[in-house]
């Protein structure tokens, strides 16, 4: 099976922890030469510093804010001038937990911004440079809420089947320059995200935060959280060369929580 990336460059955003930072890790194991993107330098610098190197392996950060677009898509374009991005992996985090019917417009047009808008600022950042390699693999790290809403994530769930509808048509139309759009769509993982939303369910129950974590573990065939590093594998192997046939598809990594097909 062919997942060397050795001589692509990768841009993995929100990479100062959880998820993205796994597929950094991942991806640099690899071969490929990671350039990680978040908001803190000195987390990001941490990352770099831990990355798997081999010989002639290049690692960097950048800096940047999903909620500052243009200045996003400057930093990002020169990156890609100076050295083409092959490889994205669009992650952000969650929006605040919360009803649908509760939430403001406000709330609606940040997260939209921040997911949807954001993810179309780098990847027309970067596809000039995809297109002239004749390969690319973007994947966008969404939610299982793509197939299946969850309670108490109204505005997460509206935003993720957006972004969700988005790379299913940027893949059919990528796809004839020989780059592939794929979603990865995490279940309950070990990051801080999970705490936020167990503390979210805790205060609005009244139950304890341990009483919360039993029950969505209960809904888990396989009886515990994901590991980021095993979602961050799945992520790898979407942009290796061995899965380039694979593409505008929305691949859960839940332990089987989802009652679907």
């Amino acid at each position: 099976m062919d997942l060397d990336l050795t001589g692509r460059h990768a841009l993995v955003c929100g990479a100062s922890a959880g998820i993205g930072r796994a597929a950094a890790q991942a991806l640099a194991a690899l071969g490929a030469d990671v350039t990680v993107l978040a908001r803190r330098a000195d987390a990001l610098q941490a990352v770099v510093e831990a990355l798997p190197r081999a010989a002639g392996q290049r690692h960097g950060l950048l800096v940047g804010d999903m909620a500052r677009r243009e200045a996003l898509r400057a930093d990002v374009g020169a990156l890609a001038a100076a050295s083409p991005v092959h490889i994205l992996v669009n992650n952000s985090g969650g929006p605040p937990g919360g009803p649908a019917l509760d939430a403001g417009e406000a709330a609606y047009l940040d997260a939209y911004g921040q997911h949807l808008l954001g993810n179309q600022a780098l990847v027309q950042a970067v596809v000039p440079g995809m297109r002239a390699a004749g390969w690319g693999r973007i994947v966008n790290v969404v939610s299982t809420s793509v197939y299946e809403p969850i309670p108490g994530l109204g505005v997460s769930n509206a935003v993720r089947a957006a972004v969700a509808g988005w790379a299913k048509t940027l893949s059919r139309e990528l796809g004839p320059a020989g780059i592939t759009v794929n979603n990865v769509l995490p279940g309950y993982t070990d990051t801080a995200r999970i705490e936020q939303i167990l503390r979210d369910r805790s205060a609005a129950s009244g139950r304890t935060r341990e009483q919360v974590l039993a029950d969505m573990l209960a809904s888990v065939p396989v009886g515990r959280m994901a590991r980021p590093e095993e979602t961050g594998g799945v992520i790898a192997f979407l942009c290796s060369p061995a899965a380039a046939y694979v593409t505008g598809v929305s691949l859960p990594v839940d332990g089987g929580r989802m009652q679907s097909i």
